[in-house]
């Protein structure tokens, strides 16, 4: 059978980053995005950790795929990720014990992010390193930039700051339904209707250059 041409680095990151992105296209890793996306530094942080969770497991992945036994893929798996994810943790830990106990237990329950696991199994161990470490940044980055969209527009409305820097002045009522868990749920399906439309715009305008 003639093998599957190899997919191009540049499309293997760019996907995670819009097209296939793990939030806004895939809606995965719903709990740490709803739950500590109330401000900008909680989601930077998150995602950050999820990224060097992400990469770095993929990587070790793509090594071993030739190595890991079929019938214990998926343990191993959790092993590599829960590694790396201790690693993380304790790294937290060290540097901010504000981020650490804002993030709370959603640095640990990074062991079974479906975008992890799902990365690990579905790309990672059927890829070369490098393409794998590829996919996985842009995948971990887009999940990042999905965070962060959903962080600045609760922080902004629900205190009025950004990054903790006052933006509205000390006068300004914040939102207060937005840094609530109702409130991720409100933010992200204004962002899924805002992403939705600016698709089918751009769908309809293919068609009527097409015609």
């Amino acid at each position: 059978m003639p093998q599957t041409k190899a997919e191009p680095y540049p499309d293997a990151f760019i996907k995670g980053l819009w097209r296939e992105n793990p939030v806004f296209v895939m809606l995965l890793g719903m709990c740490p995005v709803l739950a500590v996306s109330n401000t900008v530094l909680n989601a930077l942080s998150m995602g950050l950790a999820a990224t060097f969770v992400l990469v770095m497991s993929c990587a070790l992945v793509s090594l071993l795929r030739r190595f890991i036994p079929k019938q214990v893929r998926i343990a191993t798996f959790i092993i590599i990720i829960a590694t790396f994810v201790t690693m993380v943790d304790f790294a937290i830990q060290a540097i901010s014990l504000d981020v650490y106990n804002a993030l709370g237990a959603f640095i640990a329950l990074i062991v079974v992010n479906c975008i992890i696991l799902g990365r690990a199994e579905a790309y990672a161990s059927k890829n070369d390193p490098v393409r794998a470490v590829i996919d996985a940044a842009g995948m971990g980055l887009g999940f990042t930039l999905a965070l962060l969209c959903l962080g600045s527009v609760r922080e902004l409305l629900g205190f009025g700051t950004f990054l903790g820097f006052n933006v509205f002045g000390p006068h300004f009522e914040g939102w207060s339904v937005l840094i609530l868990p109702p409130g991720g749920f409100f933010t992200l399906g204004c962002w899924l209707l805002l992403i939705s439309w600016m698709n089918k715009r751009k769908a309809r305008l293919a068609e009527s250059e097409a015609a």
